[in-house]
């Protein structure tokens, strides 16, 4: 595993000027950055240099050394890389837009359809706001045993996320809608 990293982390090198996307993800091979992200590089520029995706990185690293246009190659390359990179990251975001979406949705449906608010949501909402705060108290002004740091700062950190789904839940950048959409479904009940 390691002779695979020390390739990926040779190509970096010789691409780095052409390719800095593809130069950072190949540096970082072995130092806490994925094989994965590595792999996916090493397969974008593969492909730009028209040895198919299946190249092994050794293939590679000799048509970087042998081609004369390889500095418009890696370019390509990098670009091809960024540009998947970046339809990864909307697909992720659309992905997460559309949960909060349908989970705000659910709630209006539910209610419209009983007549009250579900209580359950707000409670959970305000025993998550109050940990956070509470245990941010708590990591402030309260030494703690050397030996519990460890639990406290996991329970923070699972508070730290749950308290941004809240934030996100009840003020998120979707929130608007939501209010359109409660404020719709209140017209038409009306007439």
């Amino acid at each position: 595993m390691a002779d695979e990293r020390t390739i990926f982390q040779k190509i970096g090198d010789v691409v780095v000027d052409f390719a800095p996307g593809i130069a950072t993800v190949l540096a970082a091979t072995g130092i806490g950055a994925p094989i994965a992200g590595a792999v996916g590089a090493v397969g974008a520029l593969s492909r730009a240099f028209g040895l198919g995706s299946a190249a092994k990185p050794e293939d590679v690293l000799t048509a970087i050394s042998v081609d004369p246009e390889i500095r418009l190659k890696a370019q390509i390359a990098d670009n091809d890389f960024k540009a998947e990179m970046g339809r990864q990251e909307l697909e992720a975001t659309k992905a997460q837009l559309a949960d909060v979406q349908s989970a705000r949705r659910r709630q209006v449906e539910s209610e419209e359809a009983s007549g009250r608010r579900d209580t359950n949501l707000y409670v959970l909402a305000w025993t998550i706001i109050g940990g956070f705060f509470g245990l941010m108290a708590i990591l402030l002004f309260v030494k703690i045993p050397e030996d519990s740091t460890g639990v406290i700062f996991m329970l923070f950190g699972s508070l730290s996320a749950a308290f941004g789904g809240v934030v996100s839940y009840f003020f998120g950048s979707s929130k608007g809608s939501a209010d359109k959409s409660m404020e719709l479904a209140n017209i038409a009940s009306k007439k």
